[in-house]
């Protein structure tokens, strides 16, 4: 059975936040001749590995709503910058938009039934492009839009 993962992208305040700041992580990388992968590390290692890898993605909480998610290709050991172990959530590089969901704060991240999971919005991508940047966003701050 296929369980998610949810957590708080904090720092940032849009989609496209999110996607400069991994494409500059990766380029990091492979500028420091770094494998070209996207590794979330986490302090705490979900038990349910199996059921993650058999197709769950991380879906992020972006100013209170799930908007986007990355598919899990892996849960590997890591440490972090201070040498202490963790889990790195490796994920795909592919940023798939989701219908909006609101949720509130928490710390670390939480599992996510298939079920709860908000449907993906691959439909609508591209259908208002002519959109001003930050227009959706404030129309769904409005909540006169839901995607």
């Amino acid at each position: 059975m296929t369980v998610h993962l949810v957590k708080l992208c904090v720092g940032v305040e849009t989609v496209q936040d999110l996607r400069d700041w991994q494409s500059a992580r990766l380029r990091s990388r492979a500028a420091a001749g770094e494998p070209a992968a996207l590794c979330h590390r986490t302090r705490q290692t979900p038990r349910r590995r199996n059921d993650i890898l058999a197709g769950g993605s991380l879906y992020w909480v972006i100013k209170g709503l799930v908007l986007v998610r990355q598919r899990i290709l892996d849960l590997a050991p890591a440490t972090k910058d201070d040498g202490t172990p963790c889990c790195g959530i490796v994920l795909d590089v592919e940023l798939v938009a989701t219908r909006p969901q609101p949720r509130r704060a928490f710390q670390g991240w939480r599992y996510l039934d298939a079920a709860d999971a908000p449907a993906d919005l691959r439909a609508l991508e591209g259908a208002n492009d002519d959109m001003p940047p930050g227009m959706r966003e404030e129309l769904r701050e409005l909540r006169l839009i839901d995607w």
